[in-house]
C-alpha cells in the first residue's frame, strides 16, 4: 500500500558530509570500513555461511599494528562475559536474566571466522569472547587502505536481546549484530569493547549485502534494494510483473551508502506496506498482520512519516532515502535506515518507540558519538527529542520533559546516582545506567535552555548537526557549539552535570520589608551552582523577573519571552551561599515570589522554591 503525504521537507542534508572521510575543521580523523558480503542463511538449522571483503582505509597519523573484529553473537553463550554480568548485577534486564545460562547448543549465537586474509596474505588472529584480535603482518601505514577478505559462519541464538531467532511474537530472524564488525580506532585509540549489554559504536562506511534465503521469506532493514523488480514482495515498481523464481531461494541485494552498521530482519509472514513521502524519502513498514496488531500498524503509517519531518525540521535533514520499521527484536532498537521494534503494543506505546527509534538516527546512526564513553549524549538527547516530537505529532503535552526531571529526581533520591560520565558497561546498576543516560541526559538539554535560553538552545541543536554530522563529536564538541551560540562559557555546567552527582537546590530564605521596599534572601542549599530565574507576581496581577547569572557564564542568557519583565539583572558568584535582592515595592503588594516557574531548573528540593502571601 502507497500513501502519498503532501507536507514537504525544505533540502535535504548536504551530500558533501556523505563523502568526507577527514576533516581538518577539528584536527581528527575518522577511519572509513567499506564491506561487501554475500551471506546465505540456512532457515532450518538457522546457520549461516558468509564471505566480506572490506577495504579499511586508516585517516589516522596512526601506523597500526593491529586490527579488531566484533563477534557480538558469542555473547549469546553460557558462560560468556554478557552471561555472567546478567547473572551477577544487583538488577538484570528482565529479557536476559539467567536465560544465556540455559541456551542449548542450537540455540546459542556464534560467530566464527574460518579464514582472514590482508591484501592478499594470511593473517593471525585469535577469538578472545566477542573480540578478534588480529595480529598483521605489515603495518597500515597513515593515510592508507587495505584489503581484509574473510570467511565467517555463525548460527543465529535464541532471541533474547536486540538480535535472534524466533522471538516472543514469532518473528523469524531480527539479524542485529549479524557479522564480523571492524571495531572503531579514533583519537582515542582502539575501542575494541566486549559485548557486555550496552550500545554500539562502530566506523561509518559504504554497505554491499547479498543475502541468499527461502523465497517465501520477505526482508527489510538498512539500505537500498537493488533487486526490487526481481524480488517483489512488495518492492518492485508499481505495474512491474515480477518473474517466478526457479529454485526455492531468492538473492536480496542491498546497498547503503555512509552507515555504520547493517541490520536486516525475515519473516515469511511480514506484512510490507510503503509510504512514499512527496520528499522522496520511502518509509517501509513490516509487520507480522495479527488482531493485536495490524489496526494500529496501519495506523502508525501516518506517524513514521510526520515524526521524520519533525525531526528533521528541529534537529537537522534525514540524510537517507528511506527508513524501515519493522517487527522484531526485543523491544525497541535503533540501526541505521531502519528500527525493530516489538508489535503487540497499544497505540500510544508503538508511535512512541517508533518515534524514539527514529530519533536515533540523528543521534546514534548521524553524530554517533561513542556510546560507550557517553551514552546520554545518544540516548538522553534521543529521549529529549521524543519527548517535543511526540507532543507535537501525537498527544500535545504541556511539560513534554517533565518526566524525565522525575526520574532523575527519584535516582537522586534512592542514592544510586553514578556521574554520567562512567563507561556504559560500569555501572554498578542497571537502573543507575539507564536513569542517568536517558532521563539526566534528557534534563541536561532541557535545563540547558534555562541557562541559555530555549530559542539559542534549539539553534545550537541545529548548528551541533550540521557541524558534527558523521564525526563522532564527544562532550567538549557540543559545549563549544552551545557556548558559540550563546557567546556564554558553560564548561562549568558540564563539570558538574557530567562528571560529578552533586545537586540542584536552591530556596527562598526570608522575605523583610523595608519601607517601600522589600529584601529577598536567597540560598544555595546543593553543591551545584546555576543561574537564577525568580518571578515575583503582585496583587495587581502583574509580574516580574529577577535574573541572577552566575558570574563564571561570563554574560547572561537573551531576554526570553515571558509575562514576567526582568527587572534586575546581577551576578551571583558561586562562592556566595546567599543572595539578597532588593525590590522597589512593599511587601504587601507581593502575592507570590517563586523560583524558576518554568520548572526547567533541576532542582531537587521544589518546596522551597516558593512563598505565597
Amino acid at each position: 500500500m502507497q500513501i502519498n503525504l503532501v507536507k514537504p521537507i525544505y533540502g535535504l542534508f548536504l551530500l558533501m558530509v556523505l563523502s568526507s572521510g577527514t576533516f581538518a575543521q577539528t584536527g581528527r580523523f575518522q577511519q572509513a570500513a567499506d564491506y561487501q558480503m554475500d551471506v546465505e542463511m540456512d532457515v532450518n538449522t538457522n546457520q549461516y555461511k558468509g564471505t566480506q571483503v572490506l577495504v579499511y582505509t586508516n585517516n589516522s597519523p596512526d601506523t597500526l599494528h593491529r586490527v579488531f573484529y566484533h563477534l557480538y553473537y558469542n555473547a549469546f553463550q553460557p558462560g560468556s562475559m554478557m552471561d555472567e554480568r546478567s547473572r551477577n548485577i544487583a538488577d538484570p534486564d528482565r529479557r536476559v536474566g539467567d536465560r544465556i545460562s540455559k541456551l542449548k547448543p542450537d540455540e546459542i549465537g556464534y560467530l566464527r571466522v574460518n579464514s582472514l586474509t590482508m591484501n592478499g596474505k594470511a593473517v593471525e588472529y585469535k577469538e578472545v569472547g566477542t573480540i578478534l584480535e588480529v595480529e598483521l603482518r605489515e603495518p597500515i601505514l597513515p593515510n592508507s587502505d587495505v584489503k581484509f577478505e574473510m570467511d565467517f559462519s555463525g548460527q543465529v541464538p535464541l532471541q533474547i536481546r536486540r538480535s535472534g531467532r524466533d522471538s516472543e511474537e514469532g518473528v523469524r530472524f531480527s539479524m542485529s549484530q549479524w557479522y564480523p564488525k571492524m571495531s572503531e580506532y579514533d583519537e582515542q585509540g582502539w575501542h575494541a569493547n566486549p559485548y557486555i549489554g550496552r550500545e554500539f559504536y562502530g566506523i561509518w562506511g559504504d554497505f554491499d549485502v547479498k543475502i541468499t534465503i527461502d523465497k517465501t521469506y520477505m526482508l527489510g532493514g538498512t539500505g537500498y534494494l537493488q533487486n526490487p523488480n526481481e524480488i517483489g514482495h512488495g518492492y518492485e515498481d508499481e505495474g512491474t510483473k515480477v518473474p517466478q523464481t526457479k529454485g526455492d531461494k531468492l538473492t536480496w541485494h542491498f546497498k547503503a551508502p555512509k552507515v555504520h552498521d547493517f541490520m536486516w530482519a525475515a519473516d515469511p509472514k511480514y506484512r510490507h506496506d510503503k509510504v512514499e513521502m512527496t520528499n522522496g524519502i520511502t518509509v517501509h513498514h513490516l509487520y507480522i498482520p495479527t488482531n493485536d496488531v495490524t489496526a494500529n500498524w496501519e495506523k502508525l503509517k501516518e506517524y513514521t512519516p510526520k515524526a521524520i519531518e519533525y525531526m528533521s525540521e528541529h534537529f537537522g535533514q534525514y540524510p537517507y532515502k528511506q527508513f524501515s520499521v519493522i517487527q522484531g527484536g526485543d523491544g525497541g532498537m535503533e540501526y541505521p535506515m531502519s528500527t525493530l521494534v516489538t508489535g503487540g503494543r497499544n497505540l500510544n506505546s508503538l508511535v512512541g518507540v517508533m518515534v524514539h527509534e527514529l530519533a536515533h538516527s540523528w543521534f546514534q546512526g548521524v553524530l554517533a558519538t561513542n556510546e560507550a564513553l557517553y551514552p546520554w549524549m545518544d540516548e538522553g538527547f534521543t529521549s529529549y527529542a521524543t519527548s517535543l516530537a511526540m507532543s507535537a505529532i501525537f498527544r500535545p503535552s504541556e511539560a513534554p520533559l517533565r518526566g524525565s526531571y522525575m526520574g532523575y529526581y527519584r535516582l537522586v533520591s534512592s542514592g544510586k546516582e553514578e556521574p554520567m560520565s562512567t563507561h556504559a558497561d560500569h555501572y554498578h546498576t542497571n537502573a543507575a545506567y539507564s536513569t542517568a543516560a536517558y532521563a539526566k541526559g534528557a534534563v541536561f538539554l532541557a535545563q540547558l535552555g534555562y541557562i541559555i535560553g530555549d530559542e539559542v538552545r534549539d539553534k545550537g541543536m541545529l548548528s551541533y548537526f550540521n557541524t558534527w554530522g558523521f564525526k563522532h563529536p564527544n562532550v567538549n564538541d557540543f559545549v563549544r557549539v552551545m557556548e558559540k551560540e550563546s557567546g556564554l562559557e558553560l564548561d562549568w555546567y558540564k563539570e558538574y552535570f557530567v562528571y560529578t552527582t552533586k545537586t540542584i537546590d536552591y530556596g527562598i530564605k526570608k522575605v523583610t520589608a523595608q519601607g517601600e521596599q522589600t529584601d529577598i534572601t536567597l540560598e544555595r542549599i546543593g553543591l551545584m551552582p546555576m543561574p537564577i530565574d525568580v518571578v515575583i507576581t503582585y496583587t495587581d496581577g502583574s509580574s516580574e523577573m529577577v535574573y541572577l547569572p552566575l558570574e563564571i557564564m561570563r554574560g547572561e542568557k537573551s531576554p526570553e519571552a515571558s509575562a514576567a519583565t526582568r527587572i534586575i539583572s546581577e551576578d551571583w558568584p558561586w562562592t556566595n551561599l546567599t543572595k539578597t535582592i532588593t525590590i522597589n515595592k512593599k511587601m504587601e503588594t507581593i502575592k507570590s515570589i517563586e523560583i524558576d516557574p518554568s520548572k526547567r531548573l533541576a532542582d531537587i528540593n521544589e518546596d522551597n522554591n516558593k512563598v505565597e502571601y
